[in-house]
């Protein structure tokens, strides 16, 4: 009898540590995506658009003060495809802002929402490096940078995103100040022509 109760005993510690490990990789999955999406929030105070929503809240960050050589982005003025019909890349908003290491205004801070179009198709590999961003002046051709790997959201996997669902992120440039307009090149998307830059 007592053979037979520890053998049940040993069975349900199985059973336990099995599902204990099996809750513990949902809870890091989860934990991952939770980050991430924290992370996205924090960068633009908006809120993530409704699945119809065409007009976008950003409007109210993006509406800043129109200047004599550049202005804002609007809302849905730069929009183009990524990984084929896959997603789609919004650029949110580009403004120069002071480098705090240095204090020089050589700094582009680029916003951008990543939505995830289809439903299905998507893998695993499907992922933007939103830290590999380049930006080229459309008059000399120089390309430019990123700040520093610590300076952008790093990457955002499709394959983490819901159908409809979108994500936000960023990244600080390294563009000298005086230049107005930027063609930006997101990794695995179009690129996005003569983009101002606002102060």
């Amino acid at each position: 009898m007592s053979t037979f109760l520890s053998g049940v005993a040993v069975l349900l510690s199985t059973l336990a540590l099995g599902c204990s490990g099996y809750v513990a990789y949902e809870v890091f999955t989860l934990r991952q995506t939770l980050n991430a999406t924290s992370t996205a929030s924090n960068t633009i105070p908006t809120p993530v658009p409704s699945l119809t929503a065409t007009t976008s809240p950003q409007a109210t960050v993006s509406a800043s003060p129109a200047s004599a050589t550049t202005s804002a982005i609007s809302p849905g003025q730069f929009v183009q495809p990524a990984f084929g019909k896959k997603a789609e890349v919004e650029l949110l908003s580009a403004k120069r802002i002071k480098d705090p290491e240095t204090g020089n205004r050589d700094v582009v801070n680029l916003q951008m929402r990543i939505r995830r179009l289809a439903t299905d198709g998507v893998v695993g590999s499907d992922i933007i490096s939103v830290a590999s961003t380049t930006a080229r002046n459309p008059d000399t051709s120089v390309t430019y940078k990123g700040v520093a790997l610590n300076r952008s959201t790093g990457s955002v996997s499709l394959f983490q995103v819901r159908p409809q669902a979108s994500a936000d992120a960023y990244i600080w440039l390294r563009v000298p100040d005086g230049i107005n307009n930027l063609d930006i090149f997101v990794p695995d998307t179009a690129a996005f022509k003569n983009v101002p830059i606002s102060f």
